[in-house]
């Protein structure tokens, strides 16, 4: 654990500079006194840490002095092949930098390192887009993203699900999801979530100010859960047959999660579950498929739509 977390502090103030005693223990989650007796063995080491004193104080590497990446164990090694995307990182422009940056990460790990580093990106193969899905089309991305990167406003004009409007935002960050694009922007200093592939151009503007604390894990975790719920607000109480629970577990981890909660089966098999629905007119797209294999019994209005939608079917192929 000692000798990780000594490695841990190298590694933290090779990357990140001047860092504070109380910030260091803070990370590693031990003491002040923990962290001043770690910079004493690594001192003792060779290693050439020293202190800064005063407000903006703390320890620091002489310049130019560099730790080499031959410490990594297998796990590690095997690991380091899985860290990038690099569909992803081709989206966004830098596809050949990754690529480099791969070549000169493998060439400074030892031979028997590399060997497993390689062994595992020749069998394991990471595709993030859904099944019957293709990636959003990511013409703008990198230019979108370089604004991102320098910290540039951006003056867009997007199409929402009511309008085509047009705003002036300070890009906080981009997250893929599923093979999705979202520009994480500020809008009046609130952040606001825009899907890149309905960006439908856009122009690069001032340096934007710096945004405070903002954490765009935090936000997007908070941002995505909510939108979930929301998607999800209402229910449906349904008597479905095991073929129609079947798929409905696989719809969603929601509808996954209520038919486990389902009532006991009757004589018939069929199970009365109460499922999460977005709307009475998508859930009627969504049901409808399952035909006879279902029942809605609440609702009422959801009831009676489905029904009159069976008979539009019924009409048709009469």
């Amino acid at each position: 654990m000692l000798a990780s977390r000594l490695l841990s502090i190298l590694l933290t103030l090779q990357a990140r500079g001047r860092v504070t005693a109380k910030a260091l223990a803070e990370q590693f989650e031990v003491s002040v006194r923990t962290i001043y007796r770690d910079i004493d063995e690594l001192s003792a080491a060779g290693v050439p840490v020293y202190a800064e004193k005063g407000r903006n104080g703390g320890f620091a590497l002489l310049d130019g002095y560099r730790t080499r990446l031959t410490g990594l164990d297998r796990p590690e090694a095997e690991a380091l092949l899985l860290a990038g995307l690099p569909g992803a990182a081709a989206q966004l422009g830098l596809g050949e930098a990754l690529a480099r940056t791969r070549l000169k990460l493998m060439a400074a790990l030892p031979e028997a390192a590399r060997d497993d580093a390689e062994r595992v990106a020749q069998r394991f193969h990471l595709d993030p887009v859904s099944w019957f899905q293709a990636p959003d089309e990511h013409r703008i991305l990198p230019e979108l993203a370089l604004a991102v990167w320098s910290g540039r406003t951006v003056r867009l004009r997007y199409d929402s699900w009511k309008a085509v409007v047009e705003r002036e935002v300070a890009p906080l960050g981009l997250v893929l999801k599923a093979g999705l694009w979202y520009l994480v922007a500020a809008v009046d200093g609130a952040p606001r979530t825009y899907r890149v592939a309905s960006i439908l151009d856009f122009e690069v503007g001032e340096p934007a100010s710096p945004a405070a604390d903002f954490d765009l894990a935090a936000y997007w975790a908070k941002f995505r859960d909510g939108y979930e719920a929301r998607m999800q607000a209402l229910t449906a109480t349904v008597r479905a047959s095991p073929e129609a629970l079947r798929v409905l577990a696989r719809a969603s981890q929601a509808a996954a999660s209520a038919v486990q909660r389902a009532a006991p089966p009757d004589a018939a098999g069929w199970r009365e579950v109460e499922i999460p629905i977005e709307s009475e007119t998508q859930a009627v797209w969504e049901l409808l498929r399952l035909g006879p294999r279902i029942e809605v019994l609440e609702p009422a209005s959801l009831r009676e739509r489905l029904k009159a939608a069976a008979a539009e079917v019924s009409a048709l192929y009469a």
